[in-house]
């Protein structure tokens, strides 16, 4: 069985006295949770105090973004010895808002998950497409192209310790939601790709998370397909009791 993980993307939202307060509200909602993993991803500034926050309880601290290099004039970058440095476990890579805005390429994905690796960190690695490449029926095609390019560069260890994370694109922060079937199919087209790279035994072990407007209501049915084995959570994570209530699904 795949132990679903359930993670909260913060985005850029949130001081280190408003990541203590959700805390203090989320740790006693979450404290028997012991069906999954659950991680939160504040902006780089909360961390530490995250972290602190998080201690004694099955909270884990993930970043939202981590440098391919180990250090150097690379300004405005964080290092995985810098996040390890701060106990944090998990790094966000490759999200779409980070495709988008930021110039991020597979290959940049690749060098980062690589980086996280290297430092013992778990990264969560972000694919999906948007909306006019789903309705002109190209979903497949760009899942393969992002796996190919951002990920299937990896060795079969290193791919061992990576978590992938489905995101379509036209339903971050819309409101609009993959339909269960359709987060399903896309998973399994992953799923596919990597079992044609590093095997059976590895597809039917990496875990797949859906992200994309996931919310209390349509949790519970994400999360009934097979093929879904947890959730990134933009939106509904800053709240505690939203979040938990999608973490106890």
């Amino acid at each position: 069985m795949r132990k679903p993980i359930m993670a909260g993307n913060w985005k850029m939202y949130k001081t280190p006295a408003e990541t203590t307060a959700f805390f203090e509200k989320f740790r006693p909602l979450v404290e028997k949770s012991e069906h999954c993993e659950i991680v939160i991803c504040p902006p780089f500034t909360n961390l530490a105090a995250a972290v602190d926050a998080a201690k004694g309880s099955p909270i884990r601290v993930g970043s939202q973004n981590i440098a391919w290099a180990k250090e150097g004039a690379f300004t405005g970058e964080i290092s995985a010895g810098m996040l390890r440095a701060v106990s944090v476990t998990h790094a966000i890579v490759g999200h779409s808002e980070r495709r988008q805005y930021f110039g991020e390429t597979d290959a940049t994905v690749l060098k980062r998950t690589q980086a996280a690796l290297e430092a013992g960190l778990t990264p969560i690695v972000c694919v999906g497409e948007r909306l006019e490449e789903r309705e002109s029926g190209h979903t497949e095609a760009v899942l393969a192209s992002q796996f190919q390019g951002g990920i299937a560069g990896l060795t079969e260890a290193q791919f061992a310790r990576v978590a992938i994370a489905y995101e379509p694109i036209w339903a971050i922060g819309t409101g609009k939601t993959a339909t269960p079937e359709m987060a399903a199919d896309a998973h399994r087209a992953l799923r596919g790709a990597v079992r044609a790279k590093f095997g059976k035994d590895a597809a039917d072990a990496v875990r797949i998370l859906y992200g994309g407007s996931v919310k209390g209501d349509n949790v519970k049915a994400l999360m009934a397909q097979p093929e879904i084995d947890g959730s990134l959570v933009g939106g509904a994570s800053l709240d505690a009791v939203s979040f938990a209530s999608i973490v106890n699904f």
